[in-house]
């Protein structure tokens, strides 16, 4: 049995879900080579969740944009997790009172969360919250990013997540609709 399946979430009509992403435009790894995306993977797949479900969306961006250069992002997010750093985000944070459910979406970078995820999540309260992750990545599927969030957050419920190859990201939302009718998440 897994330490989720004694947890249960409220009916579907009840829920109160917030969507929260990061997401970087500018040059992306795309099948071994390099392209340059006016809007970033993750956000493309965030929206098209949110087109489908009742939800709030909340973008996590950070007050130091990340690089549109594919390599200068990968340097600086190896000094961030060298440096176990806490990105500082853009604006101020939301507040999770009144939501039942979180969907966090991100990049996987280096077969992990993106540290300005970490900012994000210990910076609120996730406690007795459903957690739903979603990734786009290029070559390690969710990576660890699942156990990074039960880590980060031992007090919520951490499903299985959706992830999607950025390179395919426009043509996910059969992928999307599937993964949303298995959480029976309220629908528009």
């Amino acid at each position: 049995m897994s330490p989720d399946a004694d947890r249960t979430t409220p009916a579907a009509g009840d829920q109160r879900v917030l969507l929260a992403y990061f997401s970087r435009a500018g040059e992306n790894y795309y099948y071994g080579g390099r392209r340059t995306l006016k809007v970033g993977n993750t956000a493309v797949l965030a929206r098209l969740i949110a087109d489908r479900i009742d939800c709030d969306v909340f973008e996590i961006t950070a007050a130091d944009p990340y690089p549109t250069d594919y390599e200068q992002t990968v340097a600086r997010n190896v000094r961030e997790e060298q440096q176990d750093a806490r990105p500082e985000i853009d604006g101020s944070l939301p507040s999770l009172d009144g939501y039942d459910t979180v969907l966090l979406g991100s990049p996987v970078w280096n077969v992990q969360t993106p540290m300005i995820m970490r900012t994000f999540v210990e910076a609120l309260d996730f406690g007795g919250k459903a957690v739903h992750p979603f990734v786009t990545y290029a070559v390690s599927r969710m990576g660890d990013v699942r156990s990074d969030y039960r880590r980060l957050l031992p007090n919520a419920t951490i499903t299985q997540g959706l992830a999607v190859q950025g390179e395919t990201v426009n043509d996910a939302a059969a992928d999307a609709a599937g993964w949303l009718d298995s959480l029976d998440l309220p629908r528009k």
